[in-house]
């Protein structure tokens, strides 16, 4: 995002519904866009666009007060923060994940709401991209595609056909990403008996806008040795 002074609020101009136990509990064209960190925004609502009869109180002190949110048999605990003074005052927030899905127009939006400031691209390379683990390769191309996301490192997406799939295992994990998708995880097991847990991924299918990812691979650089063209890179902090 851009170099806000923090908290920064600014309105939206979506149309923001959140669903939950077969109700929108909110449906406004007022949202607010709200990064109390830098890293991604959350919405905000006014108070009178998150109807009392779906919320039962749970905790109040000066600064805010909690609600569950109650529809039918399902409840969602905590889930609903008024604020009651700063600069949020008459404000509402909703846990992103506590309710069962959440629309910008017509369009569900999954994790977090996307950064309006921040871009993703993914670019086709041909630079010479080398990576191992105590001496073992595991990767070797000249055909990595590069992933730009403002304000994260460049990432290199690598085929499956220039990777070691031999020394790869299927890891339980996975993680979101409003921008990518869904990623699923490797391990990295060495002939050595060396293990590098949860130290790969990829998208089976990615997000639109980084489509071009899709099926090929990236090593958390920060846990490899990687060279570039023949140089080999400074490995940043894990």
């Amino acid at each position: 995002m851009s170099c806000f002074t923090l908290p920064h609020l600014e309105s939206s101009p979506k149309r923001v519904r959140v669903l939950f136990g077969g109700q929108y509990i909110v449906d406004t064209q007022d949202a607010k866009l709200v990064w109390v960190k830098p890293n991604y925004p959350n919405y905000f609502f006014k108070a009178e666009d998150l109807s009392d009869k779906f919320l039962v109180e749970a905790f109040r002190s000066w600064q805010h007060e909690l609600y569950d949110v109650v529809v039918g048999g399902r409840r969602a605990e905590a889930a609903v923060t008024k604020y009651l003074e700063g600069d949020f005052n008459g404000l509402v927030s909703i846990e992103f994940g506590a309710v069962d899905a959440w629309f910008e127009e017509d369009e569900q939006i999954f994790v977090h709401p996307k950064d309006p400031y921040k871009r993703v691209d993914v670019l086709q390379s041909s630079r010479h991209i080398r990576i191992e683990l105590n001496g073992q390769e595991l990767a070797n191309t000249t055909k990595p595609r590069l992933l730009f996301e403002t304000g994260l490192q460049v990432r290199t997406y690598v085929p499956k056909t220039d990777c070691r799939m031999d020394l790869l295992a299927q890891s339980e994990l996975t993680t979101a990403c409003p921008y990518k998708g869904i990623a699923n995880y490797c391990h990295v097991r060495l002939p050595d008996g060396t293990v590098s847990e949860d130290s790969v991924w990829w998208y089976r299918t990615p997000q639109l806008e980084c489509a071009e990812i899709k099926g090929f691979l990236a090593f958390y650089d920060e846990k490899f040795d990687v060279w570039v063209d023949g140089v080999l890179q400074k490995r940043r902090s894990a």
